[in-house]
Order: C-alpha cells, then sequence, then structure tokens
C-alpha cells in the first residue's frame, strides 16, 4: 500500500543517525515527491521495463527524503527504514543501486549523476527510444554540484546534441560556493537548455516547471528552498 504526502514526515522520522545529512535530504523532498506522485513514468512494478522513466540522484549525500519517497511508494517496506545506514541495511548513507530497488545509480560522489544522465539520454537515443513519449531521463543535483567541472561539460555536451528526453532538476540551497550571474537557469540557458526557475516548496509550480514543453532541447528546473543552516 502507498503512502501520501501528509505520511512523509512520519517516515523520514524513522530514520536516525549522525550522518543523516537531514538538510540535504529535507531540501529535496518537496521536488522528489511531484515526481514520482505526478511526473514519473516508473513503479514498482516496472523498475525493469525499458520503457520507464529514468531518475538518476546525484545530490546522494542527502538519500533520506529519496529512501521516503520510495517507501511511500511501495518500491520497499517502511521496516526497512529504522535500519539506515546500519551495517546490514540495504539503505546506506548514499544510495546503492545493487541494494535499493528503484535506484538507478550508485551515488554520493558530487558532479558524477548529470554526466551518467547524459550517458543514458545518448544509450535511449542509440536504441530509437528518444522519441516524443519514450522514457525521460531525470537527474537531481545540488547547486554546490555545479562547483564540479564535470556537470558544465554535460551541461555544454547535452545542449549541443540537443538531449530532448534529459531534464535537470537543481535544488538550490544557497550551498554553492560560486554564484551564477542572472541565476543558475541562466547557467543552462546559455548552454541551450530549456530553463525554469521555481519555489522548491510549492508543488504546482514544481509541476508546470516539470510538464512544460522544450522541443528539441534538454530541460532544467531550479528549485529554490531555503537557504542550507536555516
Amino acid at each position: 500500500m502507498t503512502s501520501t504526502y501528509t505520511d512523509l514526515p512520519r517516515l523520514m522520522s524513522l530514520m536516525t543517525g549522525d550522518e543523516k545529512h537531514g538538510p540535504a535530504a529535507t531540501s529535496t523532498l518537496d521536488a522528489l515527491w511531484v515526481l514520482y506522485d505526478r511526473v514519473l513514468r516508473v513503479s514498482p512494478e516496472t523498475v525493469d521495463d525499458p520503457g520507464r522513466d529514468r531518475f538518476l540522484l546525484s545530490k546522494g549525500h542527502g538519500p533520506m527524503a529519496y529512501y521516503a519517497v520510495l517507501a511511500a511508494k511501495g518500491f520497499f517496506a517502511d521496516a526497512l527504514l529504522p535500519g539506515f545506514g546500519s551495517y546490514d541495511s540495504p539503505l546506506g548513507h548514499h544510495p546503492d543501486r545493487v541494494l535499493v530497488p528503484g535506484a538507478e545509480i550508485s551515488s554520493g560522489s558530487l558532479g558524477h549523476g548529470l554526466p551518467l544522465g547524459v550517458g543514458t539520454a545518448l544509450g535511449l537515443r542509440a536504441r530509437g527510444r528518444d522519441g516524443a513519449g519514450g522514457p525521460a531521463v531525470w537527474v537531481l543535483i545540488g547547486d554546490a554540484e555545479l562547483d564540479e567541472g564535470s556537470n558544465h561539460e554535460a551541461i555544454a555536451y547535452a545542449g549541443a546534441a540537443g538531449l530532448e528526453r534529459l531534464h535537470t532538476l537543481v535544488v538550490d540551497n544557497a550551498s554553492a560556493t560560486y554564484g551564477w550571474p542572472g541565476g543558475i537557469a541562466s547557467r543552462f540557458e546559455a548552454a541551450g537548455w530549456s530553463a525554469a526557475t521555481v519555489d522548491g516548496r510549492d508543488h504546482d509550480a514544481l509541476y508546470e516547471a516539470f510538464t512544460a514543453p522544450h522541443p528539441g532541447r534538454p530541460r532544467a528546473v531550479v528549485a529554490r528552498v531555503e537557504a542550507k543552516g536555516w
């Protein structure tokens, strides 16, 4: 049985420990919920379906919200959550694709998720699955990951290659070392992406940004939330 958004605080509270990276996790909670509840075409029954949408959590330092949403959607039982981070739990401090049902990649090293997303989108193109209505690729990154050069290479390549089925969700909690003139969205737009900036706690605004058409271009959505530490 799946849960609702109102059950997420309870699911989050089941995970404890000194290295839970609470602020990093909670900054992503609303955006993750809207994706899994209203946008992504993937379920516990279709995790191996070639036609599924792919979600890649690059911001792997704060997986608590990810685990809570996966549990809420029935990918695994709530009973696994209290063991988060323990020696014999599949729910590590960084997600492991071999151990966590529904996880597409193992993550935690900042800056590697978007390049993997580019590769995934290229793989779908090579299989002829990149047309309208084909599988979508979503990558969630944190604003601090834009300090990593690997992301900028991926941004430049994806725009030039016109990877329309690639989407990047940037959760902006003001933790990046460097700012961007004109905002984060302008960085993507300069590389040929379609981009929008929204309130990362407004579910309707997130949904509209996630589902806006962007023919011939990859899509970036910057979700602004409260600054880290507040």
